[in-house]
């Protein structure tokens, strides 16, 4: 089994949810070359998040950032403000949808469905570029 790490900074984002997919494969090409194997996915940041979900449709991503909008509200009374009135919902809404994705490899491609993508979720107004740490491990062809 063969090892490989990389850490990436993803390109400064606005709030809401962006494709990168191709940052990840572009960043990792010995995927192309496992046979089998997981790509493990770690965003080291605590106001933005990762989640697989449909990329066809360009209202998924307005739908979910709009659902979780509702879920946690700027306006809700948060005890936690002194960083703006979007950091402490984007840290709920990081906790709700997580730092962490795995992801298996088959045949040297990341084993997703038709419609799936890798995003990220930006939950702040003004964030800085977030950094994306990829691990893979598999079996090389």
């Amino acid at each position: 089994m063969a090892w490989f790490q990389t850490e990436i900074q993803l390109p400064r984002a606005s709030r809401g949810f962006h494709l990168i997919t191709g940052h990840v494969l572009e960043a990792v090409p010995a995927i192309r070359e496992t046979k089998i194997g997981l790509l493990n996915l770690f965003l080291k940041h605590t106001s933005a998040s990762l989640t697989i979900n449909e990329n066809a449709d360009p209202d998924v991503p307005i739908d979910m950032e709009s659902s979780l909008n509702a879920i946690a509200p700027e306006d809700f009374p948060y005890r936690h403000t002194c960083e703006g009135p979007d950091d402490m919902p984007a840290h709920v809404k990081a906790s709700l949808m997580g730092s962490s994705l795995t992801i298996p490899i088959s045949s040297g491609r990341l084993a997703l469905g038709t419609w799936q993508g890798i995003y990220l979720c930006e939950h702040r107004d003004r964030a800085s570029s977030r950094r994306l740490v990829i691990t893979l491990q598999g079996e090389q062809e």
